[in-house]
């Protein structure tokens, strides 16, 4: 409760329009008994009337993550959520768009919600080390489709995310794979729901500090002292304002004109291959990465680009035209990531962080990107 207050204080000193949603983590918070929606109700009491609070229809927008296994004491999900909902209309109005983990075709059965939110549409999910080459390389990211077709018109909530890699041992969480996040996830997903703008009501980025699946877009300074050896040194802040680009294209329903030549570039920091001496295995799925750098290429007019990874390496040459390009360029172990753009003979935006270098043999597996930006 006391860090929800940080965050609605926090919006608050703002002195802007900015707003905040609450998000309840039923896989954590107890949903067995009817006594246990008075914990809902708590913060919809404290935060519902709040200034900064989002409103939908206006309505207090409450959403979850997972709470379909939660009956409350009822004998189904759809009475479940109706009396959680009954309960909080009580102290104000509620728009309810939560992520069930359910079949979308039992969609239509749910009276008790206005929409649904699909926590997994932000990655892959789909692919696995036996899935075929063609359907690894630029996967589809369209799994919205099958839930809009059972939501009957009501609120979708999509997901976008950059990043996903959590590598916890059976003495802890015991969570320990990859999705598949090369190939530009976080461009490629936001140029579908922008192609599908029409169907789509709100967006939620996953996540700003999730450090522990290394999807996180807000700052690692200020984690939390013993945060996961995979986020030390990985800054994912570049994903930030290349998200706002986009974030801004979907509210305004047109992309926004390039004022600055800009360079995102993103990497893993070792081979996929490499043996380490790490007491926690290689992830689920490692084989679907690929020894590459990403690179987004904003540009105010034609330039070219040039990538390599290391001196002495072959440098590739691309000429880009105004708008955004997508790149990529092999990695050399021992080598990092290098962007050059330039016009006219002169270089107007580059991209080559010091603190990188491909490990060639890394102590511990790490799966997660370091990104960097054009200063």
């Amino acid at each position: 409760m006391e860090r929800v207050a940080d965050c609605y204080g926090a919006a608050a000193r703002l002195q802007t329009d900015f707003k905040l949603f609450l998000s309840f983590d039923m896989t954590s918070i107890p949903g067995e008994t009817a006594e246990d929606i008075e914990l809902l109700c708590s913060y919809i009491k404290q935060f519902g009337r709040h200034r900064n609070q989002l409103l939908y229809d206006g309505k207090v927008l409450v959403s979850t993550f997972a709470g379909n296994q939660c009956k409350f004491g009822t004998s189904s999900l759809n009475k479940a959520w109706a009396a959680v909902k009954a309960q909080l209309q009580r102290i104000v109005p509620i728009h309810l768009v939560p992520a069930f983990f359910i079949d979308p075709t039992s969609y239509p059965s749910l009276s008790s919600v206005e929409g649904i939110f699909h926590w997994n549409g932000g990655w892959p999910i789909h692919l696995t080390a036996e899935s075929p080459r063609e359907d690894i390389h630029l996967p589809k990211l369209d799994t919205d489709k099958h839930h809009l077709r059972h939501l009957q018109g009501r609120t979708y909530m999509a997901a976008v995310s950059p990043w996903f890699f959590t590598h916890y041992g059976p003495d802890s969480w015991n969570k320990n794979w990859v999705y598949r996040g090369d190939d530009w996830l976080l461009v490629r997903r936001w140029e579908y729901l922008l192609a599908n703008r029409k169907d789509i009501d709100i967006v939620q980025v996953i996540s700003w500090n999730d450090y522990g699946e290394s999807h996180y877009i807000g700052p690692i300074k200020g984690a939390q002292p013993n945060s996961q050896a995979w986020v030390d040194g990985f800054p994912h802040e570049a994903w930030l304002r290349l998200n706002a680009y986009y974030a801004r294209a979907f509210k305004e329903g047109r992309y926004p004109a390039i004022e600055n030549d800009t360079v995102f570039a993103w990497a893993r920091p070792h081979p996929k291959g490499v043996h380490a001496p790490d007491s926690v295995p290689k992830p689920r799925d490692w084989e679907l990465t690929e020894d590459v750098f990403w690179v987004v290429v904003l540009a105010t007019a034609p330039a070219d680009v040039w990538l390599w990874s290391a001196d002495g390496a072959r440098r590739h040459r691309y000429d880009v035209r105004p708008g955004v390009t997508k790149l990529g360029c092999p990695l050399i172990p021992g080598g990092g990531m290098h962007v050059d753009m330039v016009r006219e003979g002169v270089v107007v935006a580059s991209c080559h962080p010091e603190s990188f270098r491909f490990e060639e043999t890394p102590k511990v597996y790490n799966f997660n990107a370091f990104v960097a930006e054009s200063q």
